[in-house]
């Protein structure tokens, strides 16, 4: 025995021994605190799980599933409707319709995004100059995309009126027209595309002036210094440093593009002759626009233009990991 403490081990032995014997309790708390942390970690994504399963994969199973049967306005109120596979499909695809609605898309899509983004790249740099005035300039940029779409639906089958609009009317004044924008089937698609790069120009504006101001001014600095000017610093240093905001741009332009439907319903429905009809207008027309709606066909190509989205999102993920690796 240890004639100083009356202990039978040292001091240091009742140093380990002690440690042994509170490691369970310093064990149980870690447990304990990595619980607690995992349940707060569920607490956070569970609503978030929640709201989309209800608001998004809902809907999304009930537009499968009604692609993969046939109903009737009866079926689908009082169900029973028949399983069909994808016999709608088959119809969609040899519907005449359907080819020129998908190079309408197409089209509609390509021209937006291309003005959309390049506009909106001019006027960031442009804003990016810090000269006076400039927030407010900038500010009045994105009354467009504050507008409710139904009001600059209206505003632009106004001015673009056979008859009466300022467009046909300016170009009257130095001898042009008049141009039947809305009523032609050569101008109607075009001028649903106008009006709806007018309305996205603001967008790619906020966007692209943001990621301007993430890029350091010594970068710059260093490019003067190295003799480049003012088109080669865009190209060899803004351009690049903005790959990643630019993609992210283009890729939301491009989502929200395709199910582009108001404004192209309030300025044409789609007409004349189909002229101006994407996929969007189409499946409202089979599913809504007639007196025997086909929500089956409608649903299946909502399901393809859903499709077409998914196949971009997927490649810009793959592009952001090749770009990171």
């Amino acid at each position: 025995m240890n004639e100083t403490t009356g202990s039978a081990l040292p001091v240091s032995d009742r140093g380990v021994a002690g440690a042994a014997e509170n490691a369970p309790a310093t064990r149980g708390r870690l447990n304990r605190h990595a619980m607690t942390r995992q349940l707060a970690a569920w607490g956070f994504v569970l609503p978030v799980t929640v709201y989309l399963l209800l608001f998004y994969g809902w809907p999304l199973y009930r537009n499968i599933d009604l692609s993969l049967r046939h109903y009737t306005v009866r079926s689908f109120v009082q169900g029973g409707a028949k399983f069909v596979g994808l016999q709608n499909y088959r119809t969609i695809f040899h519907d005449p319709t359907f080819l020129p609605a998908l190079e309408h898309t197409a089209i509609f899509t390509a021209a937006s995004l291309f003005f959309q983004f390049s506009i909106g790249m001019v006027l960031a740099l442009f804003f990016f100059q810090h000269f006076k005035l400039a927030r407010t300039l900038r500010a009045l940029f994105l009354v467009p995309w504050l507008l409710p779409l139904i009001v600059s639906a209206s505003t632009w089958s106004w001015m673009l009126n056979s008859d009466s609009g300022v467009v046909n009317a300016a170009l009257g004044v130095v001898g042009v027209g008049p141009v039947h924008w809305l009523t032609s089937p050569t101008w109607a698609l075009t001028s649903v595309t106008i009006a709806n790069i007018w309305i996205g120009i603001p967008f790619n504006l906020v966007l692209l002036h943001s990621g301007l101001q993430s890029i350091s001014s010594d970068v710059y600095e260093a490019a003067s210094l190295d003799g480049a000017g003012s088109w080669k610093r865009f190209w060899l240093v803004t351009f690049p440093l903005l790959r990643p905001v630019s993609a992210i741009t283009l890729l939301l332009g491009l989502v929200y593009t395709l199910k582009v439907f108001d404004i192209i319903w309030i300025m044409t429905r789609g007409g004349p002759a189909d002229a101006s009809t994407t996929l969007a207008t189409y499946s409202y027309q089979l599913g809504f626009g007639t007196l025997l709606p086909q929500f089956d066909t409608g649903a299946a190509v909502g399901n393809v233009l859903i499709l077409i989205a998914l196949v971009f999102g997927l490649a810009y993920i793959r592009a952001q990991r090749k770009a990171a690796a």
